[in-house]
C-alpha cells in the first residue's frame, strides 16, 4: 500500500512537471511568434518587448551591446527600414529549461531581402518576469 502511494505522488509530480514544462515551453514559442510578426511588420518597438527593459540584458552579435536601450539603438542602426529588415522566420532547435525560471534557446533565424538572404544561429536565454517570458541575454551569429 505504502509502495502504490508513493509510485503515485511521484507520477503526479512528473505528471505536473511535464505539463508546467509544455505550457513554458508554449508560452516561450508565442513570444517568438509575435517577435516574428512584428518583425515582419517592420515594428522593432513591439520586436524589442519582447526583451526585458533593463540594463542588464546583453546582445551579442557582431559587437557586444549592454541594455535594452543600446540593444533598441543597434536595431535601429542596423535595420534603418523594412527593405533592410526583410521577412524573418526562426527555426527551433532546441529549449531547454534551465530552472523553473529560465529556459535556454537555441534556432536559426532567416531574412529573405530582395538582394540577400541573411541567416545565422542564435541562442536566448529567457527568463520568467513578473509572469511573463522575456530575453533577458540574446547572442545571434
Amino acid at each position: 500500500m505504502r509502495n502504490t502511494l508513493l509510485l503515485f505522488i511521484l507520477f503526479g509530480v512528473h505528471t505536473f512537471s511535464f505539463a508546467q514544462k509544455k505550457e513554458n515551453e508554449t508560452a516561450i514559442r508565442k513570444v517568438l511568434d509575435q517577435q516574428v510578426s512584428a518583425w515582419n511588420r517592420g515594428d522593432l518597438e513591439e520586436f524589442m518587448k519582447s526583451y526585458w527593459k533593463s540594463d542588464s540584458i546583453l546582445f551579442i552579435g557582431s559587437k557586444i551591446t549592454s541594455g535594452w536601450d543600446s540593444t533598441l539603438v543597434r536595431y535601429k542602426r542596423s535595420y534603418p527600414n523594412v527593405a533592410a529588415m526583410g521577412k524573418l522566420r526562426f527555426e527551433i532547435l532546441r529549449m531547454d529549461s534551465i530552472s523553473s525560471d529560465s529556459y535556454l534557446v537555441t534556432g536559426k533565424f532567416f531574412l529573405t531581402r530582395e538582394k540577400d538572404n541573411p541567416k545565422g544561429i542564435f541562442t536566448l536565454l529567457f527568463k520568467k518576469k513578473n509572469g511573463n517570458w522575456l530575453i533577458v541575454y540574446d547572442h545571434t551569429s
